[in-house]
């Protein structure tokens, strides 16, 4: 059976894929309770058991568990052999996505709306942030494929909820006129916003923007303070809240924040739910909105860059992800740039839906993706006098269609050292002389033997690099490949001598100090040259 599955911050959404229909999958709670969703949590006991979904849910309520919401914020930092402390034990990230992603296969096979054949395959077609680093979308892809689940391909999530759009809004008999959409999918982790182009079931992303690191996470700790400060809780005391102290409370306020609606005028926070000498309070919901509204300006400002110049072709707003149910979004919209702004039925759900007909092939859906970042690597130029930044793809650049060749991209020439030493790098936006600015993700480095005596050697970090004083130079030639998920692999060759190597570009390196989620953390947001 096939499905498309939104991996939110928050929660994973799953959409069936069922003769032309696509019903979102319910699942059953251990409590016996039915909800549209499945969490995104994880846990770990005393003792080292690890707990995923409800059975990390549950485990909130027991002071020797802990509890971490909104694992996903951290992939863009991470790696396959990153580490993750939670509590007194420390786990790869990798072996925690897989064991995250394994419980769903589980919760849909044996506790889920959807009816299964013994020995079904499960394919899924997956949804990232339009921002996502390339490292980001390994770890998904790589997790559900160890959890056992047949990976159909990579979507990105606005790109997803832009087909919901279609099939909705407009229609299987609709006009066969062009138009041009702007996405707005403010979720509980990241915010996207992509223009896209749609001509009948053929969709084309024109453009694409992000701030990888706000959501709706950022609300609830924003509500968080406020109902700390209302209770006079002092410094020290929160600094003192344990994992899942912390958890407890950020999962009162998303539930708080939730409710909110547009004549709701306060919220009750009940911070006994955290610790029991704690009082319940009261907070206007203007204050709230005038703590979340610069992050709201912010997402704002990042679609006025997305839209510059574009202004008079958007046809309509759409908007999607779960933050987005915040009243003063569609506000903000309206006022900014005077346009009707249409908000899914299904706004928690809309990706998964669109990434269920994407995963249909008899929907006849066409998507034609772009990359979101640029992708390049360090060169020297002027004989070592100075480094410039090579973009091998530049942010825009469209990527082939499922199932189709790779993008090629093909540099050439004599090396003149005896090792190759290659940085690679992605920024989200370059200066007008290509320097990468914005935001940064630097991937690792590789080393190729440019000299044919240098193969045996198993580590070249050990090998000093050494310039041609002359005499015979080898030719080089580097091929770089990309997906239609935007994954890159490169094939460095050395031409003369007749060997090659292929490498699967990504960030592999262990960082040096573990994650630990759970505290606050900076937030870095979109910023252009």
């Amino acid at each position: 059976m096939r499905f498309g599955v939104d991996f939110g911050t928050t929660r994973i959404v799953v959409a069936a894929v069922d003769r032309g229909n696509y019903p979102i999958v319910a699942f059953q709670t251990p409590s016996g309770d039915v909800c549209e969703w499945f969490p995104s949590l994880i846990a770990v006991r005393g003792g080292g058991e690890r707990l995923f979904g409800w059975h990390a849910y549950a485990a909130q309520e027991n002071p020797d568990a802990t509890t971490v919401r909104s694992i996903k914020r951290y992939l863009q930092d991470a790696g396959p052999l990153t580490r993750v402390e939670l509590g007194s034990d420390s786990l790869s990230m990798l072996d925690l996505l897989t064991g995250q992603f394994a419980s769903l296969r589980d919760a849909l096979i044996k506790s889920s709306s959807v009816k299964l054949s013994p020995g079904e395959p499960l394919e899924v077609m997956l949804g990232v942030p339009a921002n996502a680093n390339g490292n980001q979308r390994f770890l998904t892809v790589e997790a559900f494929h160890r959890a056992g689940f047949h990976v159909l391909g990579l979507l990105n999530e606005p790109s997803a909820a832009s087909i919901e759009y279609g099939h909705a809004i407009r229609g299987r008999q609709a006009s066969r006129t062009r138009d041009t959409i702007l996405v707005y999918d403010l979720g509980g982790g990241t915010f996207d916003a992509s223009i896209v182009e749609m001509d009948e079931n053929r969709h084309a992303v024109l453009a694409s923007e992000g701030i990888p690191s706000l959501g709706g996470d950022d609300f609830d700790e924003l509500l968080a303070e406020l109902a700390l400060d209302a209770a006079g809780v002092a410094p020290a005391e929160r600094e003192s809240l344990s994992q899942s102290e912390l958890f407890r409370l950020l999962e009162e306020c998303r539930r708080k924040k939730e409710a909110l609606h547009p004549n709701s005028r306060r919220l009750s926070i009940e911070l006994d739910q955290v610790r029991d000498e704690w009082p319940a309070v009261s907070i206007a919901v203007g204050d709230f909105y005038d703590r979340a509204q610069p992050l709201i300006d912010e997402t704002i400002h990042a679609v006025q860059d997305l839209v510059s110049g574009r202004e008079g072709e958007i046809e309509a707003i759409y908007v999607a992800g779960g933050a987005s149910e915040l009243p003063l979004v569609a506000r903000a919209l309206r006022e900014t740039f005077g346009r009707r702004v249409r908000r899914s039925n299904y706004t928690r759900s809309a990706t998964a839906i669109g990434l269920a007909i994407q995963a249909d092939h008899t929907a006849g859906y066409q998507l034609q993706e772009r990359f979101t970042r640029n992708f390049g690597v360090w060169r020297e130029a002027e004989e070592g006098r100075v480094v410039i930044f090579d973009p091998l793809f530049a942010k825009g650049t469209p990527l082939p269609a499922p199932g189709d060749p790779p993008l090629s991209v093909t540099r050439s020439y004599f090396a003149a050292h005896n090792v190759g030493h290659f940085r690679y790098l992605e920024c989200s936006h370059t200066t007008p002389d290509s320097r990468p600015t914005g935001e940064i993700t630097v991937w690792d480095e590789i080393l190729f033997p440019f000299e044919a005596d240098l193969l045996p050697v198993t580590d070249l970090a050990g090998t000093a690099v050494t310039r041609h004083d002359g005499g015979p130079r080898q030719r080089i030639e580097e091929t770089y490949a990309a997906d239609s998920s935007g994954s890159v692999t490169v094939t460095i060759a050395n031409l003369t001598a007749g060997y090659r190597r292929n490498f699967r570009l990504g960030r592999w390196a262990v960082p040096q100090t573990p994650l630990v989620p759970g505290r606050k953390r900076a937030r870095r947001t979109s910023s252009k040259p």
